[in-house]
């Protein structure tokens, strides 16, 4: 599966290339040129970025799954335990003489 860019973002990152060329080099980058190396960024380079950002979101989804039996966890057979902790008879404390 090749990384794609839809044709509005495609057309702002050629933007930004050239933009970056004539800004930083000594040399300009034509349009067609800036489309090059995109095509080859997003072949090349682009395979590791999006697999580093998939990572992170496993990461992220694993932590939030082993935290889930403590946000919803419930406790079972609980019914009469509220009863019998009612109906315990209470300590006293012994008498003084």
């Amino acid at each position: 599966m090749g990384i794609e860019l839809n044709k509005d973002d495609r057309q702002q990152a050629i933007a930004s290339i050239e933009r970056y060329f004539r800004e930083n080099m000594e040399e300009k980058i034509g349009n067609i040129a800036a489309g090059g190396l995109l095509g080859f960024i997003l072949e090349e380079i682009g395979p590791s970025i999006y697999n580093r950002g998939v990572a992170d979101a496993q990461e992220r989804l694993q932590a939030r799954v082993a935290e889930l039996d403590f946000e919803v966890h419930e406790e079972e057979f609980a019914y009469w335990r509220k009863y019998d902790k009612r109906d315990k008879p209470k300590k006293t404390k012994p008498q003084e003489p």
